[in-house]
This record gives structure tokens, sequence and C-alpha cells, in this order.
């Protein structure tokens, strides 16, 4: 089931595959550049493969789980939709803050571009 789930995830992506294993996001939490936003915080960093990889989390503390889910599909979207505009070859994890459970598609995409913008993930 879980396996099924992230074949279609893969396919709704152009170039980024997701990272499942919890040694990449260890490292990424403790290596990784990051940048704090009002409802969202994005970890970037260069990995070796050449392609991009995504990982979503989202903490309890956010809601039960069709709010938690709500708030990974907009994280998601909001990626999907700027994929062309990101640079290839990095690893990225975007976490939900608590006060990302009533925003908007637009305010997690302004949050995302401009932590993408602070860690030099977007294409000139």
């Amino acid at each position: 089931m879980l396996l099924a789930f992230f074949d279609i995830y893969d396919k709704l992506m152009k170039y980024t595959k997701s990272i499942t294993e919890n040694r990449v996001y260890r490292q990424m939490y403790s290596r990784a550049k990051s940048v704090v936003c009002r409802n969202i915080v994005v970890y970037v960093r260069p990995n070796r493969n050449g392609s991009s990889r995504l990982g979503l989390t989202c903490s309890k503390t956010v809601g039960k789980a069709c709010v938690r889910n709500r708030v990974k599909r907009l994280m998601k979207e909001t990626y999907r939709l700027n994929e062309d505009r990101l640079k290839q070859g990095f690893d990225c994890i975007i976490v939900a803050r608590t006060r990302a459970k009533e925003k908007k598609l637009c305010d997690i995409e302004r949050d995302f571009l401009y932590a993408a913008g602070k860690l030099a993930f977007l294409k000139e």
C-alpha cells in the first residue's frame, strides 16, 4: 500500500523522487542549510546523484490526520508547481509548522519561494 503511494507520488513530479529513508532525514536535519518561515521550514542540501529528492513532514502538533494530510498535499503541490524553477541535484525537506493548518496554497507557496530564494535553490 505504502509503496503504491510512493510510485504515484514519483510519477506526479517530473524531475523529483521522494525521500523514504529515515537516515537521510536525520542527515538533512543536522547538516543541511535551513530557512524558517511563518508556515514552513525548508531544508536544502546538494546530493551526489544529480536528481532532486523531496521529503515532507508534518508533526501531530499540526492537527489530526486529515489536517496533516491536507497540509502535506499543499506542500507537495507547491513544490510540483515550482519544480521547473528549482535547481536539480538537491535534496529538499519541507516541514510544516503549527500555523500551516489554516493556511491556503498561496501562503505556503509564498513561504516556499522565499526560502528557496534564500537558500539559492532557485534557478537564475
